[in-house]
């Protein structure tokens, strides 16, 4: 199995720190919006935002989240590997705020498909937004397109993005991997 670094700790960083500015920008104070990481990997790059935007642009308070999909997957019942289910942790309604939907790829749009479904038992959001660190353009199933993106990457099916995290894998790397 080969693999390639597509992006180092470095670039991920600076990927980051734009997509920040990007939230920024567009919801300011951030007083009527929520983050909300897509678990199981979404988490950290909505735990990382949230700092960066606290920490080094002065947002005094963020809503964040952490949506678990598994019960909501058009997939869950589907193979024979029976799917871990992670906790949901949302501590505030999402009724009229807009969300920013945060994952690490996106892939077929599934999760995302998932995500939505499973947004609304915590209210109905006035808009939902989604963030992607990682795009992958060729492989959609559903019409499910982000509103921020970190890197678009061509990974044609028999290959797989895999990110990996400090807090996670002990380093920050994202690899291109032939399966």
């Amino acid at each position: 199995m080969g693999q390639k670094v597509l992006l180092s700790s470095k670039e991920i960083n600076i990927i980051l720190h734009r997509l920040a500015c990007q939230l920024l920008e567009n919801h300011l104070d951030f007083e009527n919006t929520a983050l909300i990481g897509i678990q199981p990997r979404g988490i950290f790059v909505a735990n990382r935002l949230c700092k960066i935007l606290k920490e080094e642009y002065g947002v005094k308070h963020i809503n964040l989240g952490f949506l678990d999909t598994t019960f909501f997957r058009d997939d869950f019942r589907r193979g024979d590997k029976t799917l871990e289910a992670t906790k949901t942790k949302i501590n505030f309604l999402v009724e009229d705020k807009k969300v920013v939907l945060i994952d690490d790829v996106l892939y077929t749009g599934r999760s995302i498909n998932a995500a939505l479904t499973a947004l609304q038992s915590f209210g109905r959001p006035s808009e939902v937004e989604l963030l992607i660190l990682i795009d992958r353009r060729f492989s959609r199933h559903l019409p499910i397109q982000p509103n921020y993106r970190g890197r678009q990457v061509d990974a044609i099916d028999d290959e797989k993005v895999k990110v990996m995290w400090k807090e996670n894998d002990g380093k920050d790397v994202i690899y291109l991997m032939n399966r």
